[in-house]
């Protein structure tokens, strides 16, 4: 019988297995252990396992055949993907958030603005992201929206301008600028000329509105929300001062809620800027008379001063904030030149320009398009 060339004390002792209380265990399989899975994250290897013997793991032996736990391949794979799926949780949030941006920046220069309800925004022409804030953005991106109107009637010829709001001709401007008008041409800022008819108007809000007769595809306005404007506020006005067609002045926003009195009909006028001389169209405000007399007929409304330059022919034409939303339908505006019978040198704007709110004409539209008004 061979003896065992394995020093004494290198297997440990176990029970007895019935032949003694320290005889050996049974030799060990002469193929390679294989590990018996226990449950996740726990393997036992079969065997002593001593010092020197390896589990195929990377793990030295585990003495005396106590389980440790094995090492989980598949949690090594969870490691491994997890930068990916953070980078695509942060790839979606980015598109999410870029959304967002790309939706409010939309509405910021298109059919929202500073302090503004875009859901009481009617969309048009709006300013590009580049320009946005600045008069030159303003300008280009509104003007061909404002057209110059030519009024005929018994007291002479008066000129003044107005906002295109329908890309087959609706034009909003002031009453006062077509009253007993009996043929209208209107001039876009191509130089194109149309005839245009009264819709309806509206004498008690000083409004009126127009429509070109045979027009389409035509740029039309933003018509943005007044309710959201503050003093300070910069704006820009666009009209057809002295048939000056296009001009664009800028200022800002001088006082909200105004009283301002004018005449409801051309009695006692020759209308808002006339050519060759006459007076201005008429206003009250604070009790005091400017550029005449109102006559018996007026009516008072709310409205918003500006510094922006106003002159004779700006009647009808946009109050715009910097997002090239109209927030105003410039209505009246005090000359120099009427107000004591200097010369005509005296003329022209000192900064006291009103506008009718837009919100007051966009709750009249329905009433202006039935032909109806006071």
């Amino acid at each position: 019988m061979t003896e065992s060339q394995r020093p004494s004390g290198e297997y440990p002792m176990y029970p007895s297995y019935g032949n003694g209380d320290a005889a050996y265990p049974p030799p060990p399989a002469h193929q390679p252990a294989q590990p018996i899975s226990t449950g996740p994250g726990t393997t036992v290897w079969p065997g002593s396992g001593g010092a020197g013997h390896s589990g195929g793991d990377g793990y030295g032996g585990y003495g005396q055949g106590l389980p440790r736990p094995a090492p989980q391949p598949s949690g090594h794979g969870r490691r491994a993907k997890r930068p990916v799926a953070l980078l695509a949780a942060v790839a979606v949030a980015a598109a999410v958030v870029g959304g967002v941006t790309a939706t409010a920046v939309g509405q910021f220069t298109g059919t929202g603005s500073s302090g503004t309800d875009s859901s009481s925004v009617v969309s048009g022409t709006t300013v590009s992201q580049s320009s946005t804030g600045t008069v030159a953005g303003v300008a280009k991106a509104v003007s061909p929206t404002i057209v110059e109107i030519g009024a005929t009637s018994t007291a002479g010829e008066s000129t003044g301008s107005g906002v295109i709001i329908t890309s087959d001709g609706e034009i909003v401007t002031n009453n006062h600028v077509i009253a007993g008008a009996s043929s209208i041409k209107v001039t876009l800022s191509t130089g194109r000329t149309y005839t245009a008819k009264v819709v309806g108007t509206d004498a008690d809000k000083d409004l009126a509105l127009i429509d070109l007769e045979g027009a389409s595809g035509l740029k039309t306005a933003t018509l943005g929300d007044s309710s959201g404007i503050k003093v300070g506020d910069q704006v820009v006005a666009i009209g057809s001062p002295e048939g000056l067609t296009g001009t664009v002045t800028s200022g800002i926003v001088s006082a909200l809620n105004r009283d301002v009195t004018v005449a409801k009909d051309s009695e006692g006028s020759q209308g808002q800027g006339q050519q060759g001389g006459g007076s201005d169209w008429p206003f009250e405000f604070g009790g005091q008379q400017f550029n005449g007399d109102t006559g018996n007929s007026t009516t008072t409304y709310k409205a918003i001063q500006t510094d922006a330059s106003l002159n004779p022919g700006n009647s009808g034409g946009a109050l715009i904030n910097m997002n090239g939303e109209i927030i105003g339908i410039n209505s009246a505006m005090y000359s120099a030149s009427s107000s004591g019978g200097s010369s005509s040198s005296g003329a022209g704007s000192v900064g006291l320009g009103f506008a009718i709110p837009v919100n007051t004409l966009k709750a009249d539209l329905d009433t202006l398009r039935a032909g109806n008004g006071s």
